[in-house]
């Protein structure tokens, strides 16, 4: 059996899911809300230590201003409703991504972490405001001004997951087949799963379903 620890998600599909079912695109992300605390506790049920979220890309930015207001709306009603239950079950949350929302999110963001920092059962790490891409150019920035060797072992030390183990496996909802700039660095050997549902469709039943592949499966890290 395979050992899992670190389970990282891209939940696509939200909007597609509102459009489908005749409702509106915001309708999706709602939705995808609920799918989110379904995971988060099948999470903790099956003993994994940190789970993903790719919750905003940098690329998001393009999408319509109504939407992303929507977004934010969100995350910030569910941090303020739910962020006193996060710390009762001893979740930890971290941002991964650049804070340059509004002052008001900006501070919650920072509040949540703060308060969650001590918490041992789950890491949420929250993607928001995340480009991979845009990570390692920062990483090699700052290790170029430490003025250390270039190895794997140093970049490491400057990504913004360096005290958080690569994801064992990768699972994306919403029928597409690709990275979307999201932790290329950290996902190098991770088994990754292509899934059909749209994430609001994505239950706890589909998720244990990957979880039990992911046990059972052959990993060779370049060995025979």
């Amino acid at each position: 059996m395979n050992p899992l620890n670190h389970v990282a998600i891209i939940m696509d599909g939200n909007g597609r899911w509102g459009l489908k079912y005749k409702k509106s695109r915001n309708a999706g992300h709602k939705a995808g809300l609920n799918t989110v605390e379904k995971i988060i506790k099948e999470t903790i049920r099956n003993k994994i230590k940190f789970l993903t979220l790719f919750a905003f890309s940098t690329e998001n930015w393009k999408r319509p201003k109504k939407e992303i207001n929507y977004l934010f709306n969100l995350l910030e009603n569910f941090l303020i409703n739910r962020l006193e239950e996060l710390d009762k079950k001893n979740i930890k949350l971290k941002i991964l991504g650049v804070k340059n929302f509004s002052p008001k999110l900006n501070k919650l963001l920072n509040k949540s972490e703060k308060k969650t920092s001590k918490n041992t059962k789950l890491q949420i790490n929250l993607a928001l405001n995340y480009g991979s891409k845009f990570e390692l150019i920062n990483a090699l920035k700052n290790l170029k001004k430490s003025k250390e060797k270039i190895s794997e072992k140093n970049l490491v030390k400057y990504l913004q997951t360096k005290h958080i183990p690569d994801p064992d496996l990768l699972i994306r909802t919403g029928n597409t087949r690709r990275l979307s700039n999201f932790l290329l660095w950290q996902l190098a050997y991770s088994e990754i799963f292509f899934e059909k549902k749209l994430w609001p469709d994505f239950s706890e039943k589909d998720y244990n379903k990957i979880l039990k592949k992911f046990k059972i499966i052959k990993r060779n890290f370049g060995n025979i």
